[in-house]
């Protein structure tokens, strides 16, 4: 199937590895152009190397905290400078600190604030002025949209706001042919997966084995997703072949939401 991606210009944030750099590679497997942005500047320069070399596609590298909006500016505004419109842009930063709400400070509430809900709206709102034609935003959420998940209550609530401003602004921006949804990971392997079962680990007594173990048992498909899985999906909705499907929001979890 052809996803329509060839030469479209896409920004891919936190995209050095895990997630981002999963829906990245599969970006350039498909013809696109990708910028892709991370905090620190050798990973991120390392990752675009390694998609233009693999895949013959153009890509810039910048460093970037999403969480400071001049960041995000010098982010987009290179990108333009070298291609032009933006016709697809992936909202991703890493998850706040695995807590109880009774043991969250205000600063840790501003700080997830921060990360999240705001840097998620920066990179929207500085985005879809280059999107003249048209185009499509993903966000990189949680399942705690559906469900609260254990110690994970700032997750929570930062990114049920992010689930409520995209399907607030796949209303406003559809008469401008722009595309919002969201796409909530599972167990994917990753390093954030990886230290959210440490901590599980080091809260239960049990060791990394076990806690995987009892994981996976409660997924249907009986594994880990792969970041090619999350990456795949992504890629198909941020590309044309996805043009009908606006303030939706996609899990890619082998199954383990037991919602309908």
């Amino acid at each position: 199937m052809d996803l329509g991606l060839k030469d479209k210009v896409a920004l891919v944030a936190a995209s050095s590895k895990g997630l981002g750099y999963g829906v990245a590679k599969a970006l350039a497997a498909n013809g696109a152009k990708v910028s892709l942005c991370s905090r620190t500047e050798s990973d991120v320069a390392a990752a675009a190397r390694t998609l233009a070399d693999d895949y013959g596609v153009e890509t810039l590298a910048s460093a970037c905290d999403v969480r400071v909006a001049e960041d995000i500016q010098a982010w987009v505004d290179k990108t333009v400078a070298a291609w032009g419109a933006i016709d697809c842009l992936l909202v991703n930063a890493g998850g706040p600190p695995a807590k109880t709400l009774k043991e969250v400070s205000d600063d840790d509430f501003q700080a997830a604030f921060e990360l999240t809900l705001l840097s998620s709206f920066r990179m929207i709102r500085l985005t879809i002025p280059h999107m003249a034609g048209g185009g499509s935003i993903l966000t990189v959420t949680s399942g705690s949209v559906r469900e609260p998940i254990t110690r994970l209550g700032l997750s929570t609530i930062m990114r049920a706001g992010v689930a409520g401003m995209v399907k607030t602004l796949a209303d406003e921006l559809a008469p401008d042919g722009i595309r919002l949804n969201n796409l909530v990971p599972g167990r994917i392997d990753t390093d954030r997966v990886a230290q959210l079962d440490a901590v599980t680990s080091q809260k239960t007594g049990m060791n990394i084995d076990e806690v995987q173990a009892r994981a996976k048992a409660g997924i249907p498909l009986g594994r880990y997703g792969t970041i090619d899985d999350f990456g795949a999906a992504g890629a198909f909705l941020l590309s044309p072949a996805a043009s009908y499907i606006t303030g939706a929001t996609l899990r890619v979890d082998g199954g383990a939401a037991r919602s309908i």
